[in-house]
């Protein structure tokens, strides 16, 4: 794996084990996603829940991202993460990691007040809803920023219930069994 644009283009990103049930965004498709989403990422505030390697946050903060919250409930993963954010040097006040479910994260997160510009949800492919119950509350509880994104990544035939909340679909990216279904999110109506 690696960064594939921004300051950090092409330095490598520490992965997980044979093992590791973790499977990371695939390189072009992060490339693909982050250039679709352009200037949006400059100065961002940034959540990547079910982080697994880091690669999304490490890849956004590479483009230009103020700060990233990495959210990863397995603590071996975390550590990972953790590997990665201190070889890139990274300070705290860009990035931090967060040990727990994200359901949890997000909850700890609106009680703490925090917004971001940007949420990006890569779950396991076997429970891709949870990631869209994520994303969904975390727009509902105010956490993204009216006329902030969602990036979901789920299987290549997921389909996406009719009503997700505060969330609208602007755009599908496929790329081998992954499909990225980028959002936005609209303001909360009076």
């Amino acid at each position: 794996m690696r960064i594939t644009g921004g300051k950090w283009r092409s330095r490598r990103i520490d992965g997980p084990g044979s093992r590791s049930p973790v499977r990371p965004t695939p390189d072009s498709l992060r490339e693909r996603a982050f250039a679709v989403l352009g200037s949006a990422v400059e100065d961002a505030a940034v959540l990547d829940l079910f982080a697994g390697t880091g690669s999304v946050g490490l890849e956004a903060i590479s483009r230009g991202a103020a700060r990233v919250i990495f959210v990863e409930q397995h603590r071996g993963t975390a550590r990972l993460i953790v590997r990665n954010c201190e070889s890139f040097g990274l300070e705290r006040e860009t990035s931090r990691v967060m040990v727990k479910p994200s359901a949890k994260a997000v909850v700890e997160l609106s009680r703490a007040g925090e917004q971001f510009d940007l949420a990006w949800a890569d779950p396991p492919f076997e429970n891709w809803l949870l990631g869209l119950a994520a994303l969904m509350t975390a727009a509902a509880e105010g956490i993204i920023r009216p006329n902030g994104i969602c990036c979901l990544e789920c299987p290549d035939r997921a389909e996406l219930p009719e009503d997700i909340g505060l969330l609208r679909v602007d755009r599908f990216l496929d790329g081998g069994a992954s499909r990225l279904v980028i959002m936005g999110v609209d303001a909360d109506e009076p």
